[in-house]
């Protein structure tokens, strides 16, 4: 990278948003406007409509996308999983984060700038609130400098008023996810005395997302986001970002009386990318950590270029290698490895999702009980035995022992067994063996279960039972 610069790389030890004594330098965008701007206006339309939309649909009577914490009750578009299923929501979780993984490599951060909540929200919501209230980076400046009057106390009034509406709005939606949109219109109906934990929860989110969006702002991608720290292990010179072309750009100067100075190329070191940043990097010193791909930049260059009777393009999404070398190639052999890394784990995921029970048992023995001696020469074993309905309607068992058709199975209580739809039943059941079966102290059982006549399911068992003594 040698001829990517001919100035040194100081920047690289500090960040823009941080002076030399540490206190941070508050960043004040400018206002952006241009066709990747409008674009990903659209997109954050999409996205939000989502987001807010999601918890009102229903598959029979339960929320599409489910992710209860305290009750270890999980809904993913529509499909069940409980504790018994981790190993499929742990190897999901390695698959996301693969994918990310891969998409990084591919494509930089195009995830956030263009779809992380947190950009959204920032950008396209809580920024917006404030052009509209304090006005572009240049008033907003101005109003922070000036005395507290009443058009000051009036707009810094308003725009917090908002910022905490909104907040309550995201956090009602966030924990609409966590405990589902009937339980959250539980606790909105209801005095607060009444539901006191969910409504300190919901304070308590509230006041978090106020302080993210009105204080943190551009920290959370600059110094907390994990994804962020970690953009420099997967990206690569064939990754693609925002890139500044430097080769058409420098050296930078300033137009002269509508000229650009002799020996200059195109960049007139303008510092529209820079006032337009809603990091505060200057984007033409290379790929950063700050940078969240927003094209912030893109639109503010291509606007100044089309000023100056210059070519679009001179910040644009490349890799470096395609500035560099004209060289695009997008599928390297580290993509490839991830892909192939990916694909494996997908198909195992989607493989155990196939295979999986709507209804899964699991029979113990009773702990410290032993065989019992029954009429006509059996003998029978006590379980316990736990069933889980993981489907969204009632369900009618049946456990049958497959191995001994002398074998008979009894619940103690009622004998017809209904598992309600996402619920787990236990029971307490003896099975009853006849002697004549019984040739070693344990015997191996295979039962079946079953609903509608239909084998859903064998579970293994074992049954003590007592040994006759071979006569010396």
């Amino acid at each position: 990278m040698e001829n990517l610069y001919e100035f040194d790389e100081e920047y690289r030890d500090t960040i823009a948003t941080v002076d030399e004594e540490g206190k941070r330098i508050w960043v004040y965008p400018k206002k952006p406007k241009g066709n990747f701007h409008n674009l990903r206006i659209v997109v954050s339309i999409v996205l939000l409509a989502i987001l807010f939309g999601l918890p009102f649909i229903k598959i029979d009577g339960d929320p599409l996308i489910l992710i209860d914490v305290f009750d270890r009750k999980f809904i993913i578009f529509g499909i069940h999983l409980w504790p018994q299923d981790f190993h499929i929501v742990a190897l999901s979780m390695i698959s996301l984060v693969v994918f990310v993984v891969l998409f990084t490599v591919v494509f930089g951060r195009v995830w956030c700038g263009w779809a992380c909540p947190q950009t959204i929200f920032m950008e396209m919501v809580f920024r917006k609130i404030e052009y509209w209230i304090e006005g572009d980076a240049t008033k907003q400046r101005k109003l922070e400098k000036a005395p507290w009057n009443s058009d000051k106390i009036f707009k810094k009034g308003l725009k917090h008023f908002l910022f905490i509406l909104i907040s309550l709005l995201i956090s009602h939606t966030f924990l609409s996810y966590i405990i589902g949109i009937d339980k959250l219109q539980a606790i909105v109906s209801q005095p607060p005395g009444e539901n006191l934990v969910g409504f300190i929860a919901l304070m308590a989110f509230t006041g978090l997302f106020y302080v993210v969006f009105s204080v943190l702002r551009e920290q959370v991608c600059i110094a907390v986001c994990p994804y962020g720290r970690l953009q420099g292990v997967f990206l690569g010179n064939n990754s693609i970002a925002v890139m500044y072309d430097w080769l058409r750009g420098e050296p930078r100067g300033r137009l002269k009386k509508g000229k650009t100075q002799e020996g200059k190329k195109d960049c007139i070191d303008c510092k529209m990318c820079v006032h337009a940043c809603p990091t505060g990097i200057d984007i033409r010193n290379g790929t950063q950590l700050e940078c969240v791909n927003c094209t912030a930049c893109i639109d503010a260059c291509d606007e100044v270029m089309d000023k100056v009777n210059k070519p679009r393009g001179l910040i644009k999404y490349a890799s470096y290698n395609s500035i560099n070398e004209g060289n695009n190639k997008i599928f390297t052999s580290r993509v490839f490895g991830y892909s192939m890394v990916l694909i494996l784990l997908v198909s195992i995921v989607a493989f155990m999702l196939f295979t999986r029970t709507d209804i899964e048992a699991t029979i113990l023995k009773v702990p410290g009980q032993l065989y019992q001696e029954q009429p006509n020469d059996r003998i029978s074993n006590l379980y316990n035995i736990q069933f889980i309905n993981k489907t969204t309607h009632d369900v009618k068992v049946a456990l049958k022992v497959k191995n001994y058709e002398n074998a008979t199975i009894k619940r103690v209580g009622e004998e017809a067994l209904i598992i309600e739809a996402s619920s787990r039943v236990d029971g307490v059941f003896f099975i009853e063996m006849s002697r004549k079966d019984i040739k070693t102290m344990k015997t191996a059982l295979e039962v079946e279960l079953s609903t509608d006549g239909e084998v859903i399911d064998e579970i293994n068992a074992n049954f003590i039972g007592p040994v006759k003594r071979r006569d010396k």
